[in-house]
């Protein structure tokens, strides 16, 4: 009986290429009172296995937080797997607005002490007990009323990008510290004013109106199914959006445009941008909003620091950052000295740029390829990329794609290449290929051939 993930994200994204299915992004959550989570676990890895879903998934005591990736086929399948359990019944499902095959590349379920940490240990605080939900049309309503205070429950880096004007948006890293600060900003309106919250899909500020509830507000509101939902209902109805920009999600999107104001910078050259990146720099990984000439500049890093660093043989790198603290609580913080143009709690309503069109992120499904092999190494000045060729043949004049995380989806035309250090036109599964790229490639880096 399979319970855990067995392929790895390059296998699974190759399976997802060769399926040329449309996968639909989604997120859900529910809370309610579970007795066993870890059999609840369980049950819903081998219900989801068997749809081909992914995703990342936290069970608790408390109730379910999950976001997914499942083939739109399977997508009604995968609802009944849901509504097998009384307290999901007709539990509303948040499908993005963009969506991206390789969104996720694994099904992850995990049991934690809360969906939602929250640092209280108040035996008499009721999750349960939850504020008024609107609905787009009213709230936005709400809104327009003087009386309403409007509060951002997500983290800095998320509201930097796009926020609900006029929003206090706290200058927080994690839920749990904003829940103690607006208790204490807000504490002389709590019988005269609308709280009025909001967040990604939902959740906090679900677990939020409960708290604030228990704290003595009287009359607490919430976005139904957060910005997800509300962009989604503003379509349908042709409603005024009273967001702007784009709505942060925890995907390897890193988000998704809602109005086309772009509100934030790049925090390196201070360029109207609100693309969110990782550094490069495995010893760093920071959290930050680079604009393409920046990435092209700097290789995909925070800083010159850390670009020095990636020019290190690898073995020099793993001893740099041997025994320091990277990964998700970095990817979480998002600040440095470093971001220059980094902005944080009162933030302004004034667009600063408007997007250009962008390309249909669907557009994975419309090209044809199969996996070819994938990067070894890039020699950033000759412009030179090397290649493992693992499975099928690649010949000069192939147009191929270099696709990952950070590179995107790169198209390139191979005029010539390096068969294992001579010049050839073809190359065959365990051959190692050099070509040019005129663009940085990483190790995660997969290499497709595109089939006409």
């Amino acid at each position: 009986m399979q319970l855990y993930n067995t392929l790895s994200a390059e296998e699974r994204a190759q399976l997802i290429d060769e399926a040329g299915q449309q996968r639909l992004t989604l997120s859900f959550y529910a809370y309610a009172k579970i007795e066993n989570p870890t059999q609840f676990r369980n049950d819903l890895f081998l219900a989801w296995n068997k749809l081909d879903a992914l995703g990342r998934t936290y069970v608790a005591k408390e109730g379910i937080n999950a976001q997914m990736s499942v083939p739109a086929e399977n997508f009604e399948a995968f609802r009944e797997t849901l509504e097998a359990y009384e307290f999901m019944k007709n539990i509303r499902l948040n499908v993005a607005v963009e969506h991206d095959d390789h969104s996720f590349l694994k099904l992850t379920v995990k049991v934690r002490d809360k969906i939602v940490a929250d640092g209280l240990n108040d035996e008499t605080f009721d999750v349960t007990n939850i504020g008024v939900h609107l609905k787009a049309k009213e709230f936005n309503e709400i809104l327009d009323d003087p009386n309403t205070i409007i509060v951002d429950f997500r983290n800095h880096y998320e509201s930097e990008i796009g926020h609900f004007k006029g929003a206090i948006t706290p200058d927080v890293e994690t839920f749990r510290e904003s829940l103690p600060i607006i208790n204490e900003q807000l504490k002389d309106f709590k019988e005269d004013k609308n709280l009025v919250m909001y967040c990604t899909g939902g959740i906090r500020c679900e677990k939020a109106s409960a708290y604030f509830k228990h704290q003595g507000f009287k009359n607490v509101f919430q976005l139904e199914g957060g910005i997800i939902n509300y962009a989604k209902q503003i379509k349908e109805e042709n409603l005024e959006s009273k967001f702007i920009g784009k709505n942060f999600v925890f995907d390897h999107r890193l988000g998704e445009r809602i109005t086309d104001d772009i509100v934030s910078q790049c925090h390196q050259c201070g360029k109207p941008c609100d693309n969110h990146t990782n550094c490069i720099n495995d010893g760093c990984h920071l959290l930050f909003i680079q604009c393409d000439e920046c990435k092209a500049s700097m290789e995909n890093c925070c800083s010159t620091e850390c670009l020095e660093i990636t020019h290190l043989p690898l073995a020099e790198q793993v001893k740099l950052r041997r025994g320091k603290q990277v990964g998700n609580k970095v990817f979480r913080k998002g600040k440095s000295e470093n971001l220059k143009f980094k902005h944080s709690g009162e933030l302004s309503d004034k667009p600063l740029a408007k997007a250009l069109e962008s390309n249909d992120i669907r557009q994975k499904i419309k090209i044809k390829k199969v996996l070819v092999g994938k990067a070894e190494h890039y020699y950033p000045k000759p412009q030179v990329g090397l290649f493992i060729i693992e499975k099928n043949q690649l010949n000069s004049g192939d147009k191929i794609i270099i696709s990952g995380p950070t590179t995107g989806n790169q198209e390139v035309i191979i005029e010539k290449m390096l068969v294992n250090g001579n010049q050839n036109s073809v190359a065959n599964p365990g051959d190692k290929v050099t070509f040019e790229v005129p663009f940085r490639i990483r190790l995660s880096d997969k290499l497709f051939k595109i089939l006409e």
